[in-house]
């Protein structure tokens, strides 16, 4: 496997962010910050403003917010818009990318250049966070790990996006329809028919695709646990869907009593899971907690590489407060992974100064940025 992975290291190009200027986002009015290094340290108090910036970084790359869904709430307290504005650097070329946002309105422009679909974004500047809630995709529900696996999809596949989003919409529609049905109006039900058809059609794509990513991916994340773990363990993935047993339409067509008693739709690629073990046990109820956060890692650099891999270019890793939640033995095991000359740029934060200078000391091209 490390052959493998090594094989796609040097046909990529870097993607760097080189600065990034604020205005009404979060905790800043306005401010700028410059990455000038290969590693950017981010250091200051709990409420600084560190995970914010962290998280303006991740706003240019996909357009919203890693932390929240809710675009107002990255509005600063009293106001209604927010502008983040970012300069990258990609196989020596610049870019300027301009996120507005203001009363609902988004806006994406690129050297000047309005998107007519913001979508198109997506993927072109890659990016990887590991932050410390993350560890709910691991205990949390299935929408977590669905939502995991479409993100590293819909950057990879533009067709896979756009039916995921397609499914989506029809899915939110035929679910209106039901709801009306539950409460006794209801409506033209022949309109679930062509719902029906419409959700076949996408569902089917989607499977397909998340069935071979997790055939894939389960290799990956294998080598990387055992990178950050320093065990043999046995880490797998395996990947839960009604449509392993029947097709889409055929689900939809014998459930429709049920959908229309209770208002929504129960059956189908909406329902998918992404399940993990570790030495043949499920994770999410036998793991230990170091087990756990291992896992959560190896998840995190498989992802990277599998974006390094599709895209051909070497995504940015965001990492928020790591070093509080790890020992020091994986501290150790993910500082070799990311000061390898091949891997892309990293930007974190830490409340403690003295620790990220500790654990850079030596090392050249490293940059703190105190806020």
């Amino acid at each position: 496997m490390r052959e493998f992975i090594e094989t796609f290291l040097y046909n990529t190009d870097l993607a760097q962010l080189k600065n990034i200027t604020l205005f009404q986002f979060r905790n800043y009015g306005s401010s700028s910050f410059r990455f000038d290094s290969k590693i950017s340290c981010i250091t200051g108090a709990n409420g600084a403003g560190k995970t914010n910036l962290l998280d303006a970084a991740y706003y240019l790359c996909y357009t919203k917010s890693y932390f929240t869904s809710s675009q107002a709430d990255c509005a600063q307290f009293g106001t209604d818009a927010f502008r983040v504005f970012g300069n990258f650097n990609k196989a020596d070329k610049q870019e300027n990318i301009d996120c507005k946002w203001r009363n609902g309105k988004k806006e994406v422009v690129a050297d000047g250049l309005e998107y007519e679909k913001i979508p198109d974004h997506i993927g072109k500047y890659p990016a990887v966070m590991v932050a410390p809630d993350d560890v709910e995709i691991i205990i949390g529900g299935s929408e977590l790990r669905r939502k995991w696996v479409d993100s590293i999809l819909g950057q990879t596949d533009k067709a896979y996006l756009e039916r995921l989003m397609n499914y989506k919409a029809v899915l939110q529609r035929r679910n209106a329809l039901l709801k009306q049905a539950a409460a006794g109006r209801a409506g033209e039900l022949t309109m679930l028919d062509y719902f029906d058809t419409r959700l076949a059609d996408d569902a089917t794509y989607l499977y397909e695709r998340r069935k071979t990513f997790v055939s894939n991916f389960e290799a990956v994340l294998t080598t990387y646990y055992r990178m950050i773990a320093g065990t043999g363990e046995e880490v797998g993935v395996k990947y839960a869907s009604q449509l392993h047993r029947d097709t889409h339409a055929s689900l939809l067509a014998a459930n429709r009593d049920w959908d229309m008693a209770s208002g929504r739709t129960n059956t189908g690629i909406h329902k998918d899971d992404a399940e993990f073990y570790i030495n043949g046990v499920a994770l999410k109820t036998f793991g230990s907690q170091g087990q756990k956060k291992s896992f959560l890692f190896a998840l995190k650099l498989g992802q990277y590489f599998f974006l390094r891999e599709k895209l051909e270019t070497v995504p940015i890793l965001l990492l928020d407060d790591v070093f509080e939640k790890l020992d020091q033995t994986r501290t150790d095991a993910l500082l070799d992974i990311i000061k390898k000359p091949d891997f892309g740029q990293v930007i974190l934060t830490d409340t403690h100064a003295d620790r990220v200078k500790a654990a850079f000391l030596g090392w050249q091209d490293v940059q703190y940025l105190p806020i």
